[in-house]
Formats: C-alpha cells, structure tokens, sequence
C-alpha cells in the first residue's frame, strides 16, 4: 500500500484518503524525479539570471521592477524546494519524513502565498501608471512598503499550519508532494513589465500586452488542473482522486515557475538589452534604444541668417 514502512508520527501525517491507495510503480517515481530535475534546473537558472541582472543593472532597478524581482524570488524559492520532491521520488516514498514535509510546505506557503500578493502589487502598480500617467508612477519606498507587507502577509498563512494552530502540513498524492490541508496556496502569475525609454513606449507598451496576454494563458493551463481537483475534493466524489491524477496539477503549478524568467527574457527590452550585454554568446538580437532616443530628442539648430 502506499503508506507501507511508515510508523508513528510519519504515518499519523498521512490523510486517510491516501491509505486505500497501492503504491505506485518505481517508473512513476522515476519519471517524476527526471521531470524535477528538468524543471528544477530551468527555473533556478532562469530566476537565478532574472534576480541577477535586475539586482546588478542600475537602470532596471526601479521602483515597478523591484517587484519582478520579487517575484522572480519567490519563484526561486518555489523550486529551491524541490530537492526534497525528488529525494523522495528516488526513495519512492515519504523518505524525508515530517521535518521534510514541513520545509517543504513552509517553503511552498510562503512562495506561492508570496507571488499571489506580489502579482497584486504588480496589478496595482500596472494600473495606477495606464490610468494616471503623469502622476502614477510608484515611489521606492511604496515598492518597499508593498514587498515587506507581502512578508507579513503570508508569515501567519505558513506559520500556523507550521505548529499546527490552524490546520496542518500533510503529504498528498504519492506522499512525495506535500502541501497545507486547509490552505493552499496559489500563484497567479501575472506580470508587469514596463519599459524604462520614453522614446519607443508605443512598441514597449505593445510587447508588454502580448506578454500579459502569454502569462494570463500561462496561469489558466497551469491551474485549472488545480482547481478542477479542489473543486471535486470539496464538492465532488472524492473517489476520482487517485493519486496519479492529483500529481498532474503539482506539476502543472510548478511549470508555471519555470517558464516565468523565460517570459521575461522575451517581453522586456531592457532586459534583453542587458542579457545581450553580459552574454554575448546568447546572440540576443535587441536593438540598442540608445541611439533612437538621442535622435528623437535632438533639436535642430535654426539655419543662420542671410545678408
């Protein structure tokens, strides 16, 4: 069965649910072990360029962009996680145990509870700059104010599943993926990313939409899975949640964390700019804004008189 070999408080940890359940084949472990890797090597090398580059380049740490790092952040910790998913894969069970289970959960509290918030500061500030232009553009320290308030948001939502307040940390589907059974948390991945150039900022503001509209597609693939199977644990037949069909929404979620640098990498021309700088060999084909702002701020000298 799937919870075989666990004893005392391991096994008190397992959702009854669970306990009817045999225990998957080695191949399945396997397969989900290989696909963590993949996604834990994209989406750390991804964010890891993303906080890097935004954190080292003066032009792009402004106030609006202080958030994409953020969130580049919590997308990191999303899958800095991710080692205890595949040692237990490897170990085709709850091999980590209840001190596992738990960084597992705390660490996944406060990076998807962390990104859902961020994502409405994002929003926020999106919408204060389309509607009021000229006198909506956020200040570094409202950036600030936002990005601890998420902290302190999200501190109480991990916590108290932490020392078992309110609800607490169990596994779920193959008791490799481990989550809170009273709330969890959910990222909505919606970016804003905004050109610094004033010059260009029809084509800037152009891009930005087609990367919103990407990453709007982006969290509907990625957690309606989720949603569906929420939906049927707390309304539906219970009975239709294997444990293979649960793990597709865990991998859906976690994909989201991946491509998001990726979206970036393609949206935000300053970025670009930067990456191309830095990486040369990535052959990033950006034009440099540079010279068309110079030009389209140039004044002509009126031409000298004549005798």
């Amino acid at each position: 069965m799937l919870a075989d070999g666990l004893t005392g408080e391991d096994l008190a940890m397992i959702p009854e649910h669970w306990l009817t359940y045999p225990a998957p084949p080695a191949s399945a472990h396997t397969a989900l072990a290989l696909l963590y890797v993949f996604f834990t090597a994209a989406a750390l090398l991804g964010n890891g360029l993303v906080i890097f580059i935004f954190s080292t380049t003066k032009s792009l740490r402004t106030s609006s962009n202080l958030l994409i790092l953020q969130l580049a952040i919590l997308d990191f910790i999303m899958m800095a996680k991710a080692p205890i998913f595949i040692y237990n894969s490897a170990m085709r069970g709850f091999a980590t145990g209840t001190l596992g289970c738990k960084i597992f959960s705390l660490m996944g509290a406060y990076s998807g509870i962390g990104a859902s918030m961020t994502n409405a500061c994002i929003a926020y500030d999106r919408h204060s700059t389309i509607t009021r232009p000229l006198d909506g553009r956020l200040s570094k320290g409202k950036a600030l104010l936002m990005i601890a308030f998420v902290w302190i948001y999200a501190t109480p939502w991990a916590l108290l599943p932490l020392f078992e307040v309110w609800g607490r940390f169990v596994p779920g589907t193959y008791l490799i993926e481990l989550s809170n059974n009273r709330e969890q948390a959910k990222k909505m991945n919606v970016e804003s990313l905004r050109s610094n150039q004033v010059a260009g900022q029809q084509s800037a503001e152009i891009r930005i939409a087609k990367a919103a509209l990407t990453v709007c597609f982006l969290f509907v693939a990625s957690w309606t899975p989720y949603g569906v199977m929420s939906l049927i644990g707390a309304f539906g037949n219970q009975d239709l949640l294997t444990p293979g069909v649960t793990m597709i929404p865990a991998v859906t979620c976690k994909a989201v964390a991946c491509i998001d640098p990726w979206v970036y990498a393609i949206s935000h021309p300053k970025y670009r700019q930067e990456l191309q700088r830095r990486m040369p060999w990535l052959q990033i084909d950006e034009p440099d804004d540079t010279a068309s702002t110079a030009t389209t701020n140039t004044v002509s000298a009126p031409p000298p008189a004549t005798a």
